[in-house]
């Protein structure tokens, strides 16, 4: 348990985040996902009143093939913001994360912050760890505390998160990378639930998909560049501290990261069929959707957008959700795929 000085300051950490993140300009220089163009089928052959929008994932039966990925909890406004957004994933039926439950695990005032999703017929609910925080833990506390977690939202997966270029640029960053494998692979060991391991903007490349393949995950969250640059949020922070070096790391680093259509291609060419592999960073709609299924992602995971509408409010929420769906329904009929698997079969041009 942490003081209460240093819980006070991961709950204002967490909802500067937000705050900034929503109102700065905090995106990468560049959207990768323009660069990938679905080809255009004049004929169809299909109604679209017959597409089927329905996936399976992790076991999970999910109406589309959208993860609300993790972003926010462990302050008093992120209750509401998970709130709204597991009503959108209940309407839908699509998954949902949260972010990192750390600050739970610290202060229990916080759990609700994140339990509230529990309330919510949410298909697929997605746990959240820091790589960084469970290589701190011996495997008395690693298995405690991932307990915890997990009961805190009746989590259906659990998420590590490598968020390492956002630990190197904060003032409070946690640097502690030796011996994440090693933590992984006692998860997947210890827990009967899929891990997955999530990057959170600056991308997973193949050789580490090589090396994460060799252990018994069910997915991969590719996290690439071309969204939200968490270096940006961090260089705001800093700006806010006064702190002219962590100002300086977070420019210098903005755009630090492998572009997530990149990273995708090169974690798919080493990984096999049976890890799960969710495309992210920079998803704006449903079209960046199916053009990630079409390289050969099984879902995508979507983020700014549905935080910015959330802030606004659940219409606003529901609003962008509907209109993600529809584009990505819209995509289907116009390259004549019928189904999730027969728009990975759809033909793209690279331009990468």
């Amino acid at each position: 348990m942490s003081s209460g000085v240093n819980v006070n300051r991961t709950e204002k950490r967490k909802k500067e985040h937000v705050d900034i993140a929503v109102k700065e300009n905090v995106r990468a220089d560049y959207n990768f996902w323009d660069d990938v163009r679905l080809v255009h089928n004049a004929l169809p052959e299909i109604d679209m009143d017959e597409i089927d929008l329905s996936t399976n994932i992790f076991d999970r039966e999910l109406g589309a093939p959208v993860i609300i990925s993790g972003m926010t909890g462990g302050y008093r406004e992120g209750k509401r913001i998970n709130e709204i957004l597991a009503r959108v994933a209940e309407k839908y039926r699509i998954g949902m994360g949260v972010g990192s439950q750390r600050s739970a695990l610290e202060n229990e005032n916080l759990k609700d912050t994140y339990a509230i999703v529990k309330e919510f017929d949410v298909p697929l609910k997605i746990a959240n760890i820091g790589a960084s925080q469970i290589v701190q833990w011996d495997k008395k506390m690693l298995t405690e505390n991932i307990e915890k977690i997990i009961d805190m939202i009746d989590a259906d997966a659990l998420a590590i998160c490598l968020n390492f270029l956002q630990e190197v640029i904060q003032p409070e960053g946690e640097t502690h990378a030796r011996g994440c494998i090693d933590a992984i692979d006692y998860l997947t060991e210890e827990f009967g639930i899929p891990i997955i391991v999530k990057e959170t903007g600056a991308g997973i490349s193949g050789s580490v998909a090589k090396k994460l393949s060799k252990l018994d995950i069910a997915g991969i969250d590719i996290g690439g560049y071309g969204g939200t640059s968490f270096a940006a949020i961090e260089y705001y922070r800093a700006k806010m501290m006064n702190s002219w070096l962590y100002e300086r790391l977070g420019k210098t680093f903005w755009d630090w990261g492998i572009p997530a259509p990149i990273s995708l291609m090169e974690v798919l060419e080493v990984v096999n069929d049976e890890i799960t592999i969710i495309a992210s960073g920079g998803i704006r709609n449903g079209l960046d959707v199916a053009k990630a299924i079409a390289l050969g992602a099984d879902c995508a995971g979507i983020a700014y957008t549905m935080l910015k509408a959330a802030v606004e409010g659940l219409e606003e929420a529901m609003r962008e959700m509907k209109a993600t769906i529809e584009e990505i329904r819209s995509a289907m009929f116009l390259v004549g795929a019928g189904n999730v698997e027969q728009l990975k079969s759809a033909e793209v041009e690279l331009w990468i």
